[in-house]
This record gives structure tokens, sequence and C-alpha cells, in this order.
């Protein structure tokens, strides 16, 4: 997480505005406490750790979705308390779970997924998702079905 400074109209009330940085493996140690970083006066950065990357199946549709856009990505979910820094609470690959959490009115933001990511998504994806074939539907179609015959009189 990272605290830029807000310029432009925007900035009148507000100086700074939390966003997610970016989000990477970890392997190292499971401490959980964020890793505050100070590059200097004006970025402040926060590194969280401990949150996973979970796969299922019953989201493979929103993994192909994500990974058949122009620029796949990772969401992260995130709450602030007031007067606290903010923390993130997720981190998925599934296009329709962003917008699930984005529809009940929480903070997402996305981020590039790295090559390695994208692989072990898209494996999983294509082991256990299979998109639907779509078909061509006529609507309204009157000779359809038997809903208009030549003639035939209706009594």
């Amino acid at each position: 997480m990272e605290n830029r400074p807000v310029t432009g109209a925007a900035s009148r009330w507000v100086s700074h505005q939390w966003m997610v940085g970016d989000v990477f493996e970890d392997l190292g140690d499971a401490e959980t406490a964020p890793k505050v970083q100070n590059t200097d006066e004006t970025l402040e950065t926060r590194t969280y750790r401990g949150l996973n990357v979970e796969l299922h199946k019953s989201e493979g549709e929103g993994y192909w979705l994500n990974l058949n856009t122009p620029t796949p990505c990772l969401f992260v979910m995130w709450r602030q308390e007031e007067g606290e820094p903010p923390v993130p609470w997720i981190v998925t690959a599934s296009y329709n779970e962003a917008g699930r959490m984005l529809d009940a009115g929480e903070k997402v933001e996305h981020v590039p997924i790295s090559p390695e990511m994208k692989a072990w998504v898209t494996d999983f994806a294509a082991a256990h998702y299979t998109p639907e074939v779509r078909k061509k539907v006529k609507r309204n179609d009157p000779f359809h079905a038997g809903a208009f015959q030549r003639g035939a009189r209706t009594p």
C-alpha cells in the first residue's frame, strides 16, 4: 500500500491518498505486521504479508474473463478505518469475485499480474473451466416453431 500525494483540483481538502502499489510473491517468514518504509517526505509505503491467492473451481469463469482481457491483473480488496492506515484483506484473480466485492461497497483496486502468477491461474482455469459455446438465438421470429403458418386461418 502506498500513501501518495494528491495533486490537482481534487487536492483542496486531501493532501495524500492510499492506493495499492503492487502485489508480489513472498516466500519469506509468515510475519504479518506491516513493514513501513518512507522513501521520501511525500511517499509512505506499507508492505503487508500473509495474504494468499486462493483459486476455487467455482470461480473458473472469473479467472477466464480476467485472463482474456488485454491486461490481466490481480484484484486487492482493502479497508481503512478513520485515522488508521489501510489494511488489505483479500487478493484474488477472479473478475467475478472482484465485481461482487465492488457491488458490496468495498474498495477494490487492480495491479498487473506477474507472469508466474498468470501461468498458474491459466493452468488452473484450463483444468477447471470450459467456456460455454454461444448459441445464436432468433428472437421475435414469426416463422419459428409454428408461430405463424401461411394459409392457416383463425376462426
